[in-house]
């Protein structure tokens, strides 16, 4: 067989066969009418010429098979994604991929994913394994590869310019449309995060707050950081919402920030932004690596910091600060059928800070949270008040009611959580000045307009992913205007304001402190 005829019968393939959330998102914008079938129809041809000349720029005959193999293998997967929680594959999404453990990948894995991997992805490629590419020189492929990106083209450029009207809608209007192409957004997303990754724009790390110090003060500081898991703001009843999710929280003394918005809907950004100085408008992956955080400088102050983990890993935070794995059955003591619960981190946290009279304390607890698809499993079975309930990680074979009653039944146990770190820092109140500060990282989708978990792109994904609940308690010693913070809590904040505020719940000062960016300043 002739490379162009087997790029061809790859592209057609893969336009027909893999490209099914695309056509359903066109759709959704341009109904199929006799009006509208001919564009439509012609927007499967643009898109399978883009397809052909992306594949011959790896016609070489040593080249072209290895590469065919790889992007079938690659589409089948992110057609099954796409198809059953809507995601888009951008950089982000990437980022999260290759920061992706084992266990969560489990919580992913289902007989459905195998079939799509094994009838789009290994039966295909083991056809184009089996094929015998016709020999040929390298003068004759460097023109047959010529023809087919020039005929690609003309093909593609009459279709554009005889529905010109289709197409200016189509590209100006209906950007996020293009996202949804398979393979070639993936493999564009792939070369834009391969480039970002080797085009570094610093080296080293740069020092933040090395003039950090800590006000003085009749009792030393205790501030616990909870950093929720995939938590969105309106299925908390402190927010609302019909179902009692929050029983123990409502009968604490809590102020509840009802305005809190993310700085992205992925673990992998919100994460490291969060705790960078950069914020949102101006974080960059690269320079947050390389630059200090807020541990950093309550560090330099002389703060005693401790980070239990009961995600994935900190993303970077943690790295110059004491850090403690909880996934782990070795450390963490609360461990059932597989799955550590949250609570495990409190364990031994009053030993920890007995073992340290000096100075202020601040311990972070990374929570595994409402980490999906798998909500039933982030539980104990005591805490399932809403059923039925959904029981599997394909959660389009549940009804949405299903998986809300699981993610319900997960912030129910949350809220226990938190109720028990306020529990703690109670014990303590004799000795230091408590504080306690609830965040979620992002939010989550639960099917709203065919939209699963997290992940999508900022600028276009639905509020459920950004808007996340924020909860602060504070104890007797800790001496803070509870009215006017209050009446702060209505304010819109995002997270923008966690690199300030910790340093204003801790009383440091430093050169980089903003007290603009203190959700406290001026009330303690």
């Amino acid at each position: 067989m002739k490379s162009r005829t087997l790029i061809l019968s790859v592209a057609l393939f893969l336009t027909l066969a893999t490209n099914g959330a695309f056509f359903k998102h066109v759709l959704e914008v341009y109904p199929w009418t006799l009006h509208t079938a001919p564009m439509i129809i012609s927007l499967g041809v643009v898109l399978m010429g883009a397809i052909v000349i992306l594949l011959t720029l790896f016609s070489s005959r040593y080249l072209l098979k290895p590469f065919l193999i790889t992007v079938l293998l690659l589409s089948s997967l992110v057609t099954y994604f796409m198809n059953s929680y809507d995601i888009i594959v951008d950089t982000h999404m990437i980022e999260n991929i290759l920061q992706t453990n084992i266990h969560e990948s489990s919580d992913l894995l289902s007989i459905k994913q195998v079939l799509y991997f094994l009838i789009l992805g290994v039966i295909p490629s083991i056809v184009v394994y089996r094929v015998k590419i016709a020999k040929t020189t390298f003068k004759s492929t460097v023109i047959e590869s010529l023809q087919n990106i020039l005929v690609a083209l003309g093909v593609m450029a009459i279709l554009i310019f005889s529905f010109s009207k289709f197409y200016t809608s189509f590209f100006r209007e209906h950007k996020p449309l293009r996202y949804y192409t398979n393979p070639t957004f993936y493999l564009y997303t792939i070369g834009q995060y391969v480039h970002q990754s080797f085009s570094h724009k610093m080296s080293g790390l740069q020092q933040l707050g090395m003039d950090a110090k800590v006000n003085d003060s009749t009792h030393r500081k205790l501030v616990v950081l909870v950093v929720g898991e995939a938590v969105r703001w309106d299925h908390f009843s402190l927010n609302g919402y019909t179902r009692e999710t929050n029983p123990l929280l409502k009968k604490e003394d809590i102020i509840n920030f009802t305005e809190f918005t993310s700085c992205g809907t992925e673990t992998a950004v919100s994460v490291p932004c969060m705790f960078s100085s950069l914020g949102r408008a101006d974080y960059d992956k690269d320079v947050a690596e390389h630059t200090e955080n807020v541990l950093d400088v309550l560090k330099h102050a002389g703060t005693n910091i401790l980070w239990r983990d009961n995600n994935s890993d900190s993303k970077g935070v943690a790295l110059r600060v004491a850090y403690e794995d909880y996934k782990l059955p070795a450390n963490n003591t609360v461990c059932e059928d597989g799955e550590c619960r949250d609570e495990g981190m409190l364990v031994g946290l009053q030993e920890y800070i007995n073992a340290h009279p000096k100075g202020n304390i601040v311990i972070v607890l990374h929570q595994m949270g409402n980490h999906g698809p798998a909500y039933y499993k982030r539980y104990p079975k005591e805490y399932e008040k809403f059923t039925p309930v959904c029981q599997t990680n394909q959660l389009e074979q549940c009804s949405q009611a299903e998986i809300t009653n699981a993610y319900d039944n997960t912030i129910l146990y949350t809220d226990t959580f938190i109720s028990k770190v306020i529990g703690m820092l109670k014990q303590n109140d004799e000795t230091f000045a408590t504080a306690m500060f609830y965040l979620s990282d992002h939010g989550e989708s639960l099917g709203e307009n065919g939209l699963y978990l997290h992940g999508f792109p900022y600028n276009i994904a639905p509020e459920a992913q950004k808007h996340v609940p924020a909860v602060m308690w504070f104890g007797k010693n800790y001496t803070i205007n509870k009215t006017l913070l209050r009446e702060r809590s209505k304010t819109s904040y995002s997270q923008d304001f966690l690199f300030h505020t910790m340093l204003g719940l801790s009383d440091v000062n430093t050169s980089v402190y903003k007290p603009e960016l203190d959700i406290v300043h001026g009330i303690h």
